[in-house]
């Protein structure tokens, strides 16, 4: 017999649903994407760190979970928001169901929500905190929900970025460029994709100094993606403040917004 689940939302609202993946409790910001396919990925994301991933596509699960798709070594969002659960997928890289990745990984799932109706009131509302769980009644939750630190209060970045450095290079490739990341929550697909064109790759903690970025002579420096908010990352503007104008500078999703801070613009979420 499927468990129920609930989803709580700050403003009060209430949704029943099916639970599935691990039977617990979670909080984040209700965050949803509209792709078609990828769920994977997203979950993997460490941009999706501190969020209950909402998709609104219809069907999740229907080619289950692969061994080649991670985006970083664990699941990063902290709950899946789906309209249908597909319990059982088809596809020839298929290694396990997407049910049973969300329990290895301790993470809950709720089912049978209009999850396209959910995504027009986040759109109207702007965004909310929301509480997933499989394991209270509804007024409890509730409770519980006020009690929860918001999203924008979490350092997130720091959290899911590297603390020691790391490299990463192509075999056999000699005189490349030297590309250093500044990881704020990198993709795994963002190394590859560096790598695959040829480029020599140092990942460096967000919290490292100009000084030791420009001790190891790159060609480039990249801030990456990531999950939060940029005012959390008042050294790495310093950082980057200290780069520009000596080596070419590039920014993904949470780094191009640290670069525009650096360069005097404010941010603020749509």
């Amino acid at each position: 017999m499927t468990a129920k689940a609930y989803l709580v939302l700050q403003d009060g609202t209430l949704y029943e649903g099916e639970g599935f993946g691990a039977n617990s409790t979670v909080c984040g910001e209700v965050v949803f994407d509209t792709a078609m396919a990828g769920y994977q990925e997203m979950l993997t994301d460490p941009a999706s760190a501190g969020q209950l991933l909402l998709l609104t596509y219809p069907l999740v699960g229907n080619y289950g979970i692969n061994a080649q798709d991670n985006e970083s070594s664990h699941v990063q969002a902290r709950g899946l928001i789906v309209r249908e659960h597909c319990l059982n997928p088809s596809h020839y890289q298929c290694v396990e169901t997407l049910d049973d990745y969300l329990k290895r990984h301790g993470i809950p799932g709720i089912a049978g929500l209009d999850t396209r109706a959910l995504t027009r009131k986040l759109r109207t509302s702007g965004a909310m905190t929301g509480l997933l769980t499989s394991t209270m009644e509804p007024e409890e939750a509730l409770i519980a929900l006020q009690r929860m630190p918001h999203y924008a209060d979490q350092a997130l970045a720091q959290e899911v970025g590297a603390d020691i450095e790391t490299t990463a290079q192509a075999p056999g490739s000699t005189d490349s460029m030297h590309v250093v990341v500044i990881d704020c929550g990198v993709r795994h697909s963002t190394i590859k994709h560096l790598v695959d064109a040829g480029c020599h790759v140092t990942m460096v903690p967000s919290a490292t100094t100009s000084r030791r970025i420009l001790e190891l002579a790159p060609d480039g420096v990249l801030l990456s993606s990531g999950p939060g908010d940029p005012t959390h990352l008042s050294q790495l503007e310093a950082t980057t403040r200290d780069l520009l104008g000596i080596i070419p500078v590039m920014g993904i999703s949470l780094g191009q917004l640290v670069i525009a801070r650096t360069l005097g613009s404010s941010t603020f979420k749509l």
